[in-house]
């Protein structure tokens, strides 16, 4: 079963649909089920596929061909790219679906291949209808290079799309054997890429699954983001002393600049070329008139993957590989990890809202949301509507109970923030105690949304 992708189902449906040929682009993080996807999609169809190799472009044909030669679609040992479409196109009638599978391995290395797919799938040659789709991993190289690489061939694109990562409710449903907390966590550690998900048994407890499948050097995840990192970038070097030092806590860029030694303007190039790779975010506080409570410009490790890697494995690498992984476990990573989880509790919450704001189970619909970074702490989410009605958020994980302090502590940054309050939310993973039951009930515009509604 494909979960979480109708709706990129249907706009697949939709361009096999219309009348003539197509050309597609599809992209996404790896991991992030493309594969699964086009399965899916192309199971009741006459569909052929090929993956594109990181080679020179005559070993391309040769290799496309050779696949040809053994499914008896083609005789020719390097023939061009027309004459292997040519030869796909020849059979029963009825449209065809053609998916290549990083495409941009064939422009990184040869310069023919776009102009003669172009011209054969929209020319005279084509004698029948086909939907090719061009897929890629590489997000930077498709949303910053792409369109300069293929020149005149982009005019000739019907669509671009984007995978995302896979909602928490899907996580859910992934996991039946799970608990929701333990969804959470694997949420935190693994992100929305089912990709990384099937590495996970839920019939073994979260432990387990980290000393079998991420701390075990025989374990597909062991090097894992090591690999993600050093496929996309060359000086992974000092990839890695960025992501280790944002990990540690430092997540402004003077900070980095005091620790790493590197210039402000390399640190700043770094950053936005891991950006560009979903892998580093900016975050910029909610804009309230409160402007001068918020920190500035902080950067985080968006990808909850290589977070987790650079959080609790890079910087403990040595005893990683001397003692053993239970030991490991229990020394530098159980600690911190209830901490870590917190971080993206906060965007399971924030789904929840998003849900509940699509279904129109809000006050209001709100059109504006968003995260406010205080100096003195902060407010895990600020959803308004054009009229400035205000929801805010407060999210507790770490705690058995969500007291009423915490309540005061939110009341007191929505003061910094200068916020009214029109409406509140408190998510706790635990209890609340009683005084927040008594304070929903007296004012009227307070949920208590406990664990069992995620």
């Amino acid at each position: 079963m494909l979960l979480g992708r109708n709706g990129e189902l249907n706009q697949l449906n939709h361009y096999y649909e219309r009348e003539g040929s197509q050309i597609i682009v599809v992209y996404g993080q790896k991991h992030i089920g493309k594969t699964a996807l086009l399965q899916e999609f192309s199971k009741d169809k006459q569909a052929e596929y090929y993956m594109a190799r990181s080679c020179s472009e005559r070993e391309q044909v040769f290799q496309w061909s050779r696949e040809l030669r053994v499914a008896e679609i083609s005789e020719s040992e390097f023939p061009s790219y027309t004459d292997i479409l040519t030869a796909l196109m020849m059979g029963e009638n009825g449209k065809k679906v053609l998916v290549i599978d990083e495409f941009q391995n064939m422009l990184k290395t040869g310069s023919t291949f776009m102009a003669e797919l172009v011209s054969f799938v929209h020319g005279p040659r084509n004698t029948g209808d086909m939907l090719v789709i061009l897929t890629s991993s590489s997000v930077g190289w498709v949303e910053n290079s792409m369109l300069k690489k293929i020149g005149d061939a982009a005019y000739r694109l019907s669509g671009l799309l984007k995978l995302k990562e896979l909602k928490f409710k899907d996580c859910v449903d992934f996991f039946p054997g799970f608990t929701r907390p333990q969804c959470i966590e694997v949420y935190a550690m693994l992100g929305g890429l089912p990709g990384l998900w099937s590495n996970f048994n839920d019939s073994l407890s979260i432990k387990e699954n980290i000393l079998q499948n991420i701390l075990s050097p025989t374990s597909t995840l062991f090097y894992e983001a090591e690999r993600l990192l050093s496929e996309e970038l060359r000086e992974t070097a000092v990839y890695n002393t960025l992501l280790a030092s944002i990990a540690g806590g430092r997540y402004k860029l003077n900070d980095l600049y005091k620790h790493t030694g590197f210039s402000r303007a390399k640190i700043s190039v770094y950053l936005k070329n891991l950006m560009e790779l979903e892998i580093v975010e900016k975050i910029f506080s909610y804009d309230t008139e409160g402007n001068d409570n918020v920190q500035k410009g902080v950067y985080r490790i968006s990808s909850r993957f290589m977070h987790f890697y650079y959080k609790f494995i890079y910087p403990h690498m040595s005893a990683l590989m001397t003692q053993e992984a239970e030991a490991f476990y229990t020394a530098n990573m159980e600690p911190e990890l209830k901490t870590y989880v917190a971080g993206y509790f906060k965007a399971v919450c924030r789904e929840h809202m998003e849900k509940m704001n699509e279904e129109g189970q809000l006050p209001f619909v709100y059109d504006r949301a968003g995260e406010w970074v205080g100096k003195e702490g902060n407010i895990d989410m600020i959803a308004q509507d054009e009229e400035t009605h205000t929801i805010l958020v407060l999210c507790n994980y770490e705690k058995p109970i969500m007291t009423y302090e915490d309540y005061e502590k939110l009341l007191y940054c929505a003061g910094k923030a200068r916020l009214r309050i029109d409406y509140i939310f408190l998510y706790s993973i635990g209890r609340f105690d009683e005084k927040l039951y008594l304070e929903a009930k007296v004012k009227g515009n307070m949920t208590l949304v406990p664990m069992s509604e995620l």
